[in-house]
């Protein structure tokens, strides 16, 4: 029991202290997920990280194998029905600010301030009727799986790898499932 004490205290002291503060999405970018699907041998990773205090979106993307250089990427909003369908531009267009261009791999990392209107597509912001609501519509959009991210390429220029963007479980929820099976397995042992 004492170790199992021990265990749990480690735990909660390396779980963050700002875990409310930040939201993350993850997606899977490839071929098959875009609208028509594709058989692009590209694929690649995205993670956005919002973060509600700060009001930013940090944007982080990995991708390879495209067949041709790519010609923007940016993150489209918000379709009528969860992970599926097709919606407009919400972020800067063509492309997301500093994403590599003309190559067929690559990485990105930017951070975006959501209060900034250059962080968006201006069709969006005047679709939604002012900056504050197409901040809200893009977070709504995330929550509820109407947002994908993709890249576009000139054989592919709807979009050669897309992915829906999905809420990741809170880094709290792996610790507090590694606390019970590590009690699991302590209690077995006795």
């Amino acid at each position: 029991m004492r170790t199992l004490t021990l265990a749990f205290a480690t735990l909660m002291l390396l779980s963050p202290t700002a875990a409310g503060s930040l939201i993350v999405y993850t997606t899977a970018l490839n071929g098959p997920n875009e609208a028509p699907p594709n058989a692009s041998p590209g694929t690649g990773l995205a993670e956005v990280d919002i973060d509600t205090i700060l009001q930013t979106m940090r944007v982080r993307v990995s991708f390879s194998n495209l067949t041709g250089g790519d010609i923007a990427a940016h993150i489209h909003c918000c379709t009528t029905l969860p992970f599926t369908g097709t919606a407009g531009v919400a972020t800067t267009t063509p492309t997301f600010t500093g994403f590599p261009g003309g190559v067929t791999s690559g990485s990105y990392d930017h951070t975006f301030d959501l209060t900034d209107p250059t962080s968006y597509n201006p069709a969006f912001i005047t679709a939604q009727g002012s900056l504050s609501s197409a901040e809200a519509a893009l977070l709504t959009g995330l929550n509820i799986g109407e947002t994908y991210l993709n890249i576009h390429t000139p054989n592919f220029p709807n979009g050669e790898i897309r992915g829906f963007l999905v809420q990741a479980p809170e880094p709290a929820t792996f610790l507090l499932a590694g606390a019970a099976m590590l009690g699991f397995v302590i209690r077995r042992r006795h």
